[in-house]
């Protein structure tokens, strides 16, 4: 099968989506597939390149050439709407690689939408959050849970995050998008139940399926541990938390809660330093930025356990995964998509989000109960299985195999300008 990957951001620029995408091409492509991304250009790219037996497109788009709507320069993000350049470099790929199925991951969705609504290409989209209906992305409004999606209140709220001018703008080309995609996706698969929930899925009645974020096969597999970085990681046993140190993802939580623990082992904190990132902390804390992946992992199996206090509704944290094929458990917060993959008593326990005390029990209760803490690890590193590339990109295919052949059960429309037939042209 031809299979045409579409993501805004790819590696070398990393995060838990662009490691997800990259894992996916690279799993799909050792299956037999044939596998392309389309992804943003950035400063220093080059258009086209390879990236083992994936090949990436790299496109301008007309707003990432305005480099101060950006917070970051390599991450001049996607709009929620379509991108004159972004629309007509999506064309272009789409006539060179003529897939038979494409697979949208975030905003970049809405620059191929247009192509979408005259084509006859089966068009599968991942919700890796809640973009589909929240300008923001994390379904927060005023420190909870949004009520719902409308203009009335995502305007004045994307206004607050981005500023007036460029909140309007996200929050109208986002609803306008939602109802376009409503009519384009062929299939929607939500990561987790709560995302599925969150952006109503259900409640429009389109056809989704939900379909977990997952690690490689060999993802606890090392193959040094000669890392500079682990150097720096305490000699004694040590809790871990992984993500950007941010509010969002409870860090204020969790130093707040480490700080009541009497003769608590030390906690060590991996992620990237945001504005919001809390500027004093316990003692005997330590903060890293920017590891390597595989740091990371080593990280993760040297630790007691993990700790993922998020305060807002994580839709499906790799990290818990991660956490899980290297024998440890999680303590997480009972919100999002965190109950989907943490067993509680069994693999790790959830708190209340944003509940200092609930959290700082728990910890008390795993540090005291050892016994505990390893038969919830040996849970863990059994029940990640079902996490793992070899069970969850079989049912990403078995999606592709069912829009395709539900594509060919209806009939063509039009003439397909991107079909595989036309390779000559």
């Amino acid at each position: 099968m031809r299979i045409l990957l579409l993501s805004q951001f790819f590696p070398p620029i990393v995060g838990g989506e662009e490691r997800h995408v990259r894992n996916l091409a690279n799993a799909l492509a050792g299956r037999g597939h044939q596998v392309s991304v389309a992804t943003l250009w950035y400063p220093g790219a080059k258009p086209r390149e390879w990236d083992g037996k994936v090949r990436v497109h790299r496109l301008r788009g007309t707003l990432q050439r305005m480099g101060g709507l950006f917070r970051e320069s390599e991450r001049r993000h996607a709009p929620p709407f379509p991108d004159p350049e972004l629309v007509a470099g999506l064309h272009t790929v789409m006539r060179e690689e003529k897939p038979d199925v494409v697979h949208a991951h975030n905003w970049l969705l809405a620059s191929f939408l247009p192509l979408k609504l005259w084509s006859e290409v089966p068009l599968v989209v991942t919700l890796h959050d809640y973009s589909l209906v929240c300008a923001k992305k994390n379904f927060m409004h005023e420190g909870r849970i949004c009520d719902g999606a409308s203009l009335s209140r995502c305007m004045p709220c994307a206004a607050a995050h981005y500023g007036a001018i460029k909140g309007a703008v996200t929050s109208i080309g986002n609803f306008a998008s939602r109802v376009m995609s409503r009519r384009g996706v062929d299939r929607f698969i939500a990561v987790s139940h709560a995302v599925a929930r969150y952006n109503g899925l259900e409640a429009a009645g389109v056809p989704y399926r939900v379909i977990p974020n997952f690690v490689p096969d060999d993802v606890a597999s090392l193959t040094t541990d000669t890392h500079p970085e682990l150097e720096q990681l305490p000699r004694e046993p040590f809790l871990l938390f992984v993500g950007d140190l941010m509010h969002l993802k409870g860090v204020d939580v969790l130093l707040t809660a480490y700080g009541q623990l009497a003769a608590a082992p030390p906690l060590v904190l991996i992620g990237r330093v945001c504005p919001d990132t809390p500027a004093e902390r316990p003692p005997n804390v330590h903060v890293f930025s920017m590891w390597p992946h595989e740091a990371v992992m080593h990280a993760w199996r040297r630790c007691l356990f993990g700790i993922l206090p998020s305060v807002g509704p994580e839709a499906c944290a790799t990290v818990i995964m991660e956490a899980m094929a290297s024998g440890k458990p999680v303590i997480a917060s009972d919100i999002g998509g965190m109950p989907d993959l943490v067993d509680e008593g069994e693999t790790g326990m959830l708190v209340a989000p944003g509940d200092v005390g609930a959290l700082r029990d728990a910890i008390q209760h795993l540090l005291a109960d050892r016994q505990l803490l390893e038969a919830m690890g040996t849970n863990a590193l059994s029940r990640v299985n079902r996490l793992k590339a070899r069970a969850v990109v079989t049912q990403i295919e078995q999606t592709y195999d069912e829009v395709c052949r539900e594509k060919r059960a209806t009939g063509p429309r039009h003439s397909n300008p991107y079909s595989a037939s036309r390779a000559a042209e």
